[in-house]
């Protein structure tokens, strides 16, 4: 494995992915687009997530997951990518009401996030196109069905 994860759990909450899990899940991203990464992930409370959100977003609501992207200062050269915040109360309410598994949609987000963190963003169509055929691809290597299908 090429990406080195630094997992901080910040709540209780039951069920949750491996570290094994999280660091494979993330790996299967970063290593197609990097020799070396390091990425935290940060698994929050709602009102963690809330407030993150409307500081950083202006969108003052939890969320499924942040990334916040590691701009290293001109000269400094070190792998690590950034940091994902994960909030899985929301994560979980999402995969039931898209009827998926727990474990599946934390896979999706952590690839998402993943994806913003090396730029990728699903603004524009063509954009989204992209990102979500790149998720698509990864998720099927996992055997995880495709998230954007509309007939789950």
């Amino acid at each position: 494995m090429k990406t080195e994860l630094d997992l901080q759990i910040a709540c209780e909450f039951d069920n949750l992915p491996s570290l094994e899990q999280f660091a494979m899940w993330a790996d299967k991203v970063l290593s197609q687009y990097r020799d070396e990464s390091e990425l935290s992930i940060v698994i929050c409370d709602e009102a963690q997530s809330q407030q993150l959100n409307n500081d950083y977003r202006g969108k003052n609501k939890p969320t499924n997951v942040l990334s916040f992207e590691f701009e290293a200062p001109p000269g400094i050269d070190i792998p690590l990518v950034g940091d994902l915040i994960i909030c899985p109360a929301i994560v979980l309410a999402e995969a039931q009401e898209q009827e998926k598994s727990f474990h599946d949609h934390f896979a999706h987000m952590v690839i998402h996030g993943c994806l913003h963190l090396l730029g990728f963003d699903h603004i524009k169509s063509d954009d989204a196109l992209e990102m979500e055929s790149i998720e698509k691809k990864i998720l099927f290597e996992l055997n995880i069905a495709d998230p954007y299908r509309d007939d789950i």
